[in-house]
């Protein structure tokens, strides 16, 4: 039972209790009067509906902390509960607010701390992917071909099958290895970068183009790798779960300052999934730079990431 029913429910107890009381011992006449049964049960009425409304408007600033409690969510800050009156609701509000103030900022730092280590934890798998197993692979090709010149014909054809798919696999071990580092990044910077990610999911099945707008101010590395994984991580999700068939990234300057990624598909939507760890990834970088975060449905159907970087220029110190 709710603090309000508990308080309007004693209250109402007693203002029963007084009525009973008038109706007995202590009445205005003997035998109680239909007049004044008629004005006892009337003014018991208007007394409970006042002392409901009462109670009403005196508890909803605890109503609407109990809501801001419920909805808040660390991935999606910013939102605060009003501080209304100098109160003991008002103190606990406050409390509150700077209590996810301090919430937020530790969750920020851990995170920045896991996702750099992540990063760094990428660079090491795609150096041994392309240095280990690319290496021996690549030998093992080379070893291939020096006993598929010199085998017997029924046997050559499948030590040439057997090249083949090693050198599949030598090629897709190669893609991992972009995916986890990103060297274009590093070497030519977010447009060739972004274009390059485009190139790399375009299939047969699926089209994706990038629009890369002139003009967006200039960013910082970190900032550059949070637009690349978001886009990557909205790829891979149009690729794998929309069903889609054309995706397009944008990437273009923001009318009052900052940058717009933009990922966009034509796929089934997202519906009533949850969020899953690729979405909440994605909120926890966008943190780390101050960029807004948001994902839902397209204007014309199908999935829409889009995340909006500030100005680095007109950020708050």
């Amino acid at each position: 039972m709710s603090l309000y029913w508990r308080i309007f429910l004693l209250n109402a107890g007693v203002l029963v209790l007084a009525v009973a009381l008038l109706f007995g011992p202590v009445t205005v006449s003997t035998p109680v009067l239909f007049g004044e049964a008629v004005v006892l049960l009337a003014g018991l009425a208007a007394m409970l509906v006042l002392n409901a409304v009462l109670l009403k408007i005196g508890l909803a600033p605890f109503a609407r902390l109990n809501r801001a409690m419920a909805t808040a969510d660390l991935l999606k800050p910013g939102t605060r509960p009003a501080v209304t009156g100098d109160g003991e609701i008002a103190a606990l509000t406050r409390t509150f607010n700077a209590m996810l103030d301090r919430l937020e900022a530790e969750r920020a730092t851990s995170s920045g701390r896991v996702l750099t280590a992540l990063e760094g934890e990428r660079q090491r798998i795609a150096r041994e992917l392309h240095d280990e197993v690319g290496q021996t692979l690549t030998a093992v090709l080379l070893q291939l071909k020096y006993a598929a010149d010199r085998a017997p014909e029924p046997l050559r054809t499948d030590l040439h099958q057997a090249q083949e798919t090693t050198r599949s696999s030598l090629d897709e071990i190669r893609r991992i290895a972009r995916r986890l580092r990103p060297g274009v990044l590093e070497e030519l910077g977010l447009h060739s970068a972004l274009r390059s990610l485009a190139a790399e999911f375009t299939t047969p099945r699926l089209s994706v183009t990038a629009h890369i707008t002139p003009g967006p101010p200039h960013l910082d590395r970190s900032t550059e790798l949070v637009l690349y994984r978001v886009a990557q991580e909205g790829l891979t999700n149009a690729a794998r779960h929309s069903g889609a068939t054309r995706v397009e990234v944008h990437l273009r300057p923001l009318p009052h300052g900052g940058t717009e990624l933009l990922v966009s598909d034509d796929g089934r939507g997202l519906a009533d999934a949850p969020e899953g760890a690729g979405i909440q990834g994605m909120r926890e970088r966008a943190l780390l730079i101050g960029a807004e975060l948001a994902v839902g449905a397209g204007p014309h159907g199908g999935t829409q990431v889009r995340l909006d970087v500030p100005d680095p220029d007109k950020a708050t110190p």
